[in-house]
Formats: structure tokens, sequence, C-alpha cells
């Protein structure tokens, strides 16, 4: 699993975030055919081999399916597992390094939140 937003990640984890992103916003719901290989690649200024790429591994994980001939497909419930996927992430991977430069720069929490707030 990957974050959403990764600077230094490979292409195709960069528009696997992208197409993560769209499914939790809800822009691609469970039966939604996503965009072909061609289209998304034209879109993102990519190779079709990454986008292939990048699906193939939302094949793998269990939330797309493909029809063949006819193109890929969100499954029922793969928002709910892509968001506990990424939750999971986060929490493991991302946050303890938040965290540290949260201390590093002797930042408060509690005033963070409050700036978000506003």
């Amino acid at each position: 699993m990957t974050a959403l937003n990764s600077e230094d990640s490979p292409v195709y984890i960069k528009l696997r975030g992208t197409i993560s992103a769209a499914i939790l916003r809800g822009d691609f719901r469970a039966g939604d055919q996503l965009p072909s290989v061609r289209a998304l690649a034209a879109e993102h200024g990519a190779n079709p081999l990454t986008v292939a790429k990048a699906y193939q591994s939302f094949q793998d994980d269990g939330y797309v399916e493909v029809r063949r001939g006819v193109g890929m497909f969100v499954l029922p419930g793969a928002a709910e597992k892509l968001r506990l996927a990424e939750r999971e992430h986060f929490i493991r991977d991302s946050w303890p390094r938040i965290r540290a430069h949260i201390t590093l720069l002797g930042l408060d929490t509690e005033e963070l939140l409050e700036r978000e707030e506003a």
C-alpha cells in the first residue's frame, strides 16, 4: 500500500495515489468504469505501460475487476477496503515521520489543530 501523496514515489505509485483518492472521494463508485489505460496515460502524460502497472496493482489488491474487451470496474466495497488500507499505511508509515517533524520543529499539536479548523 502507498500513501496518496508521495513526491519521491515512482510514477505508477503516484498514479495509483491519484486513482485511490478519486475512489475515496466517490468520483468512482462501485460498478463505475475507470478511464481506459490510454486515456489516463494521455491525461497524466504517462506511459500506458505505467498506467497498466498501476491498474494491475488495484486488481491484485481486489479493488477493481477487468472485464475483457470492456474495461476496468470498481468492485463493491473497494472504497471501504481502500480507506482501511490507507489509514493503516498512514498510521504505520506516514504519521511517525510527521510526528517526528512536528517535534523537531517544536510545534504545538493543539495549535496546529486549531489552525486547521480556522
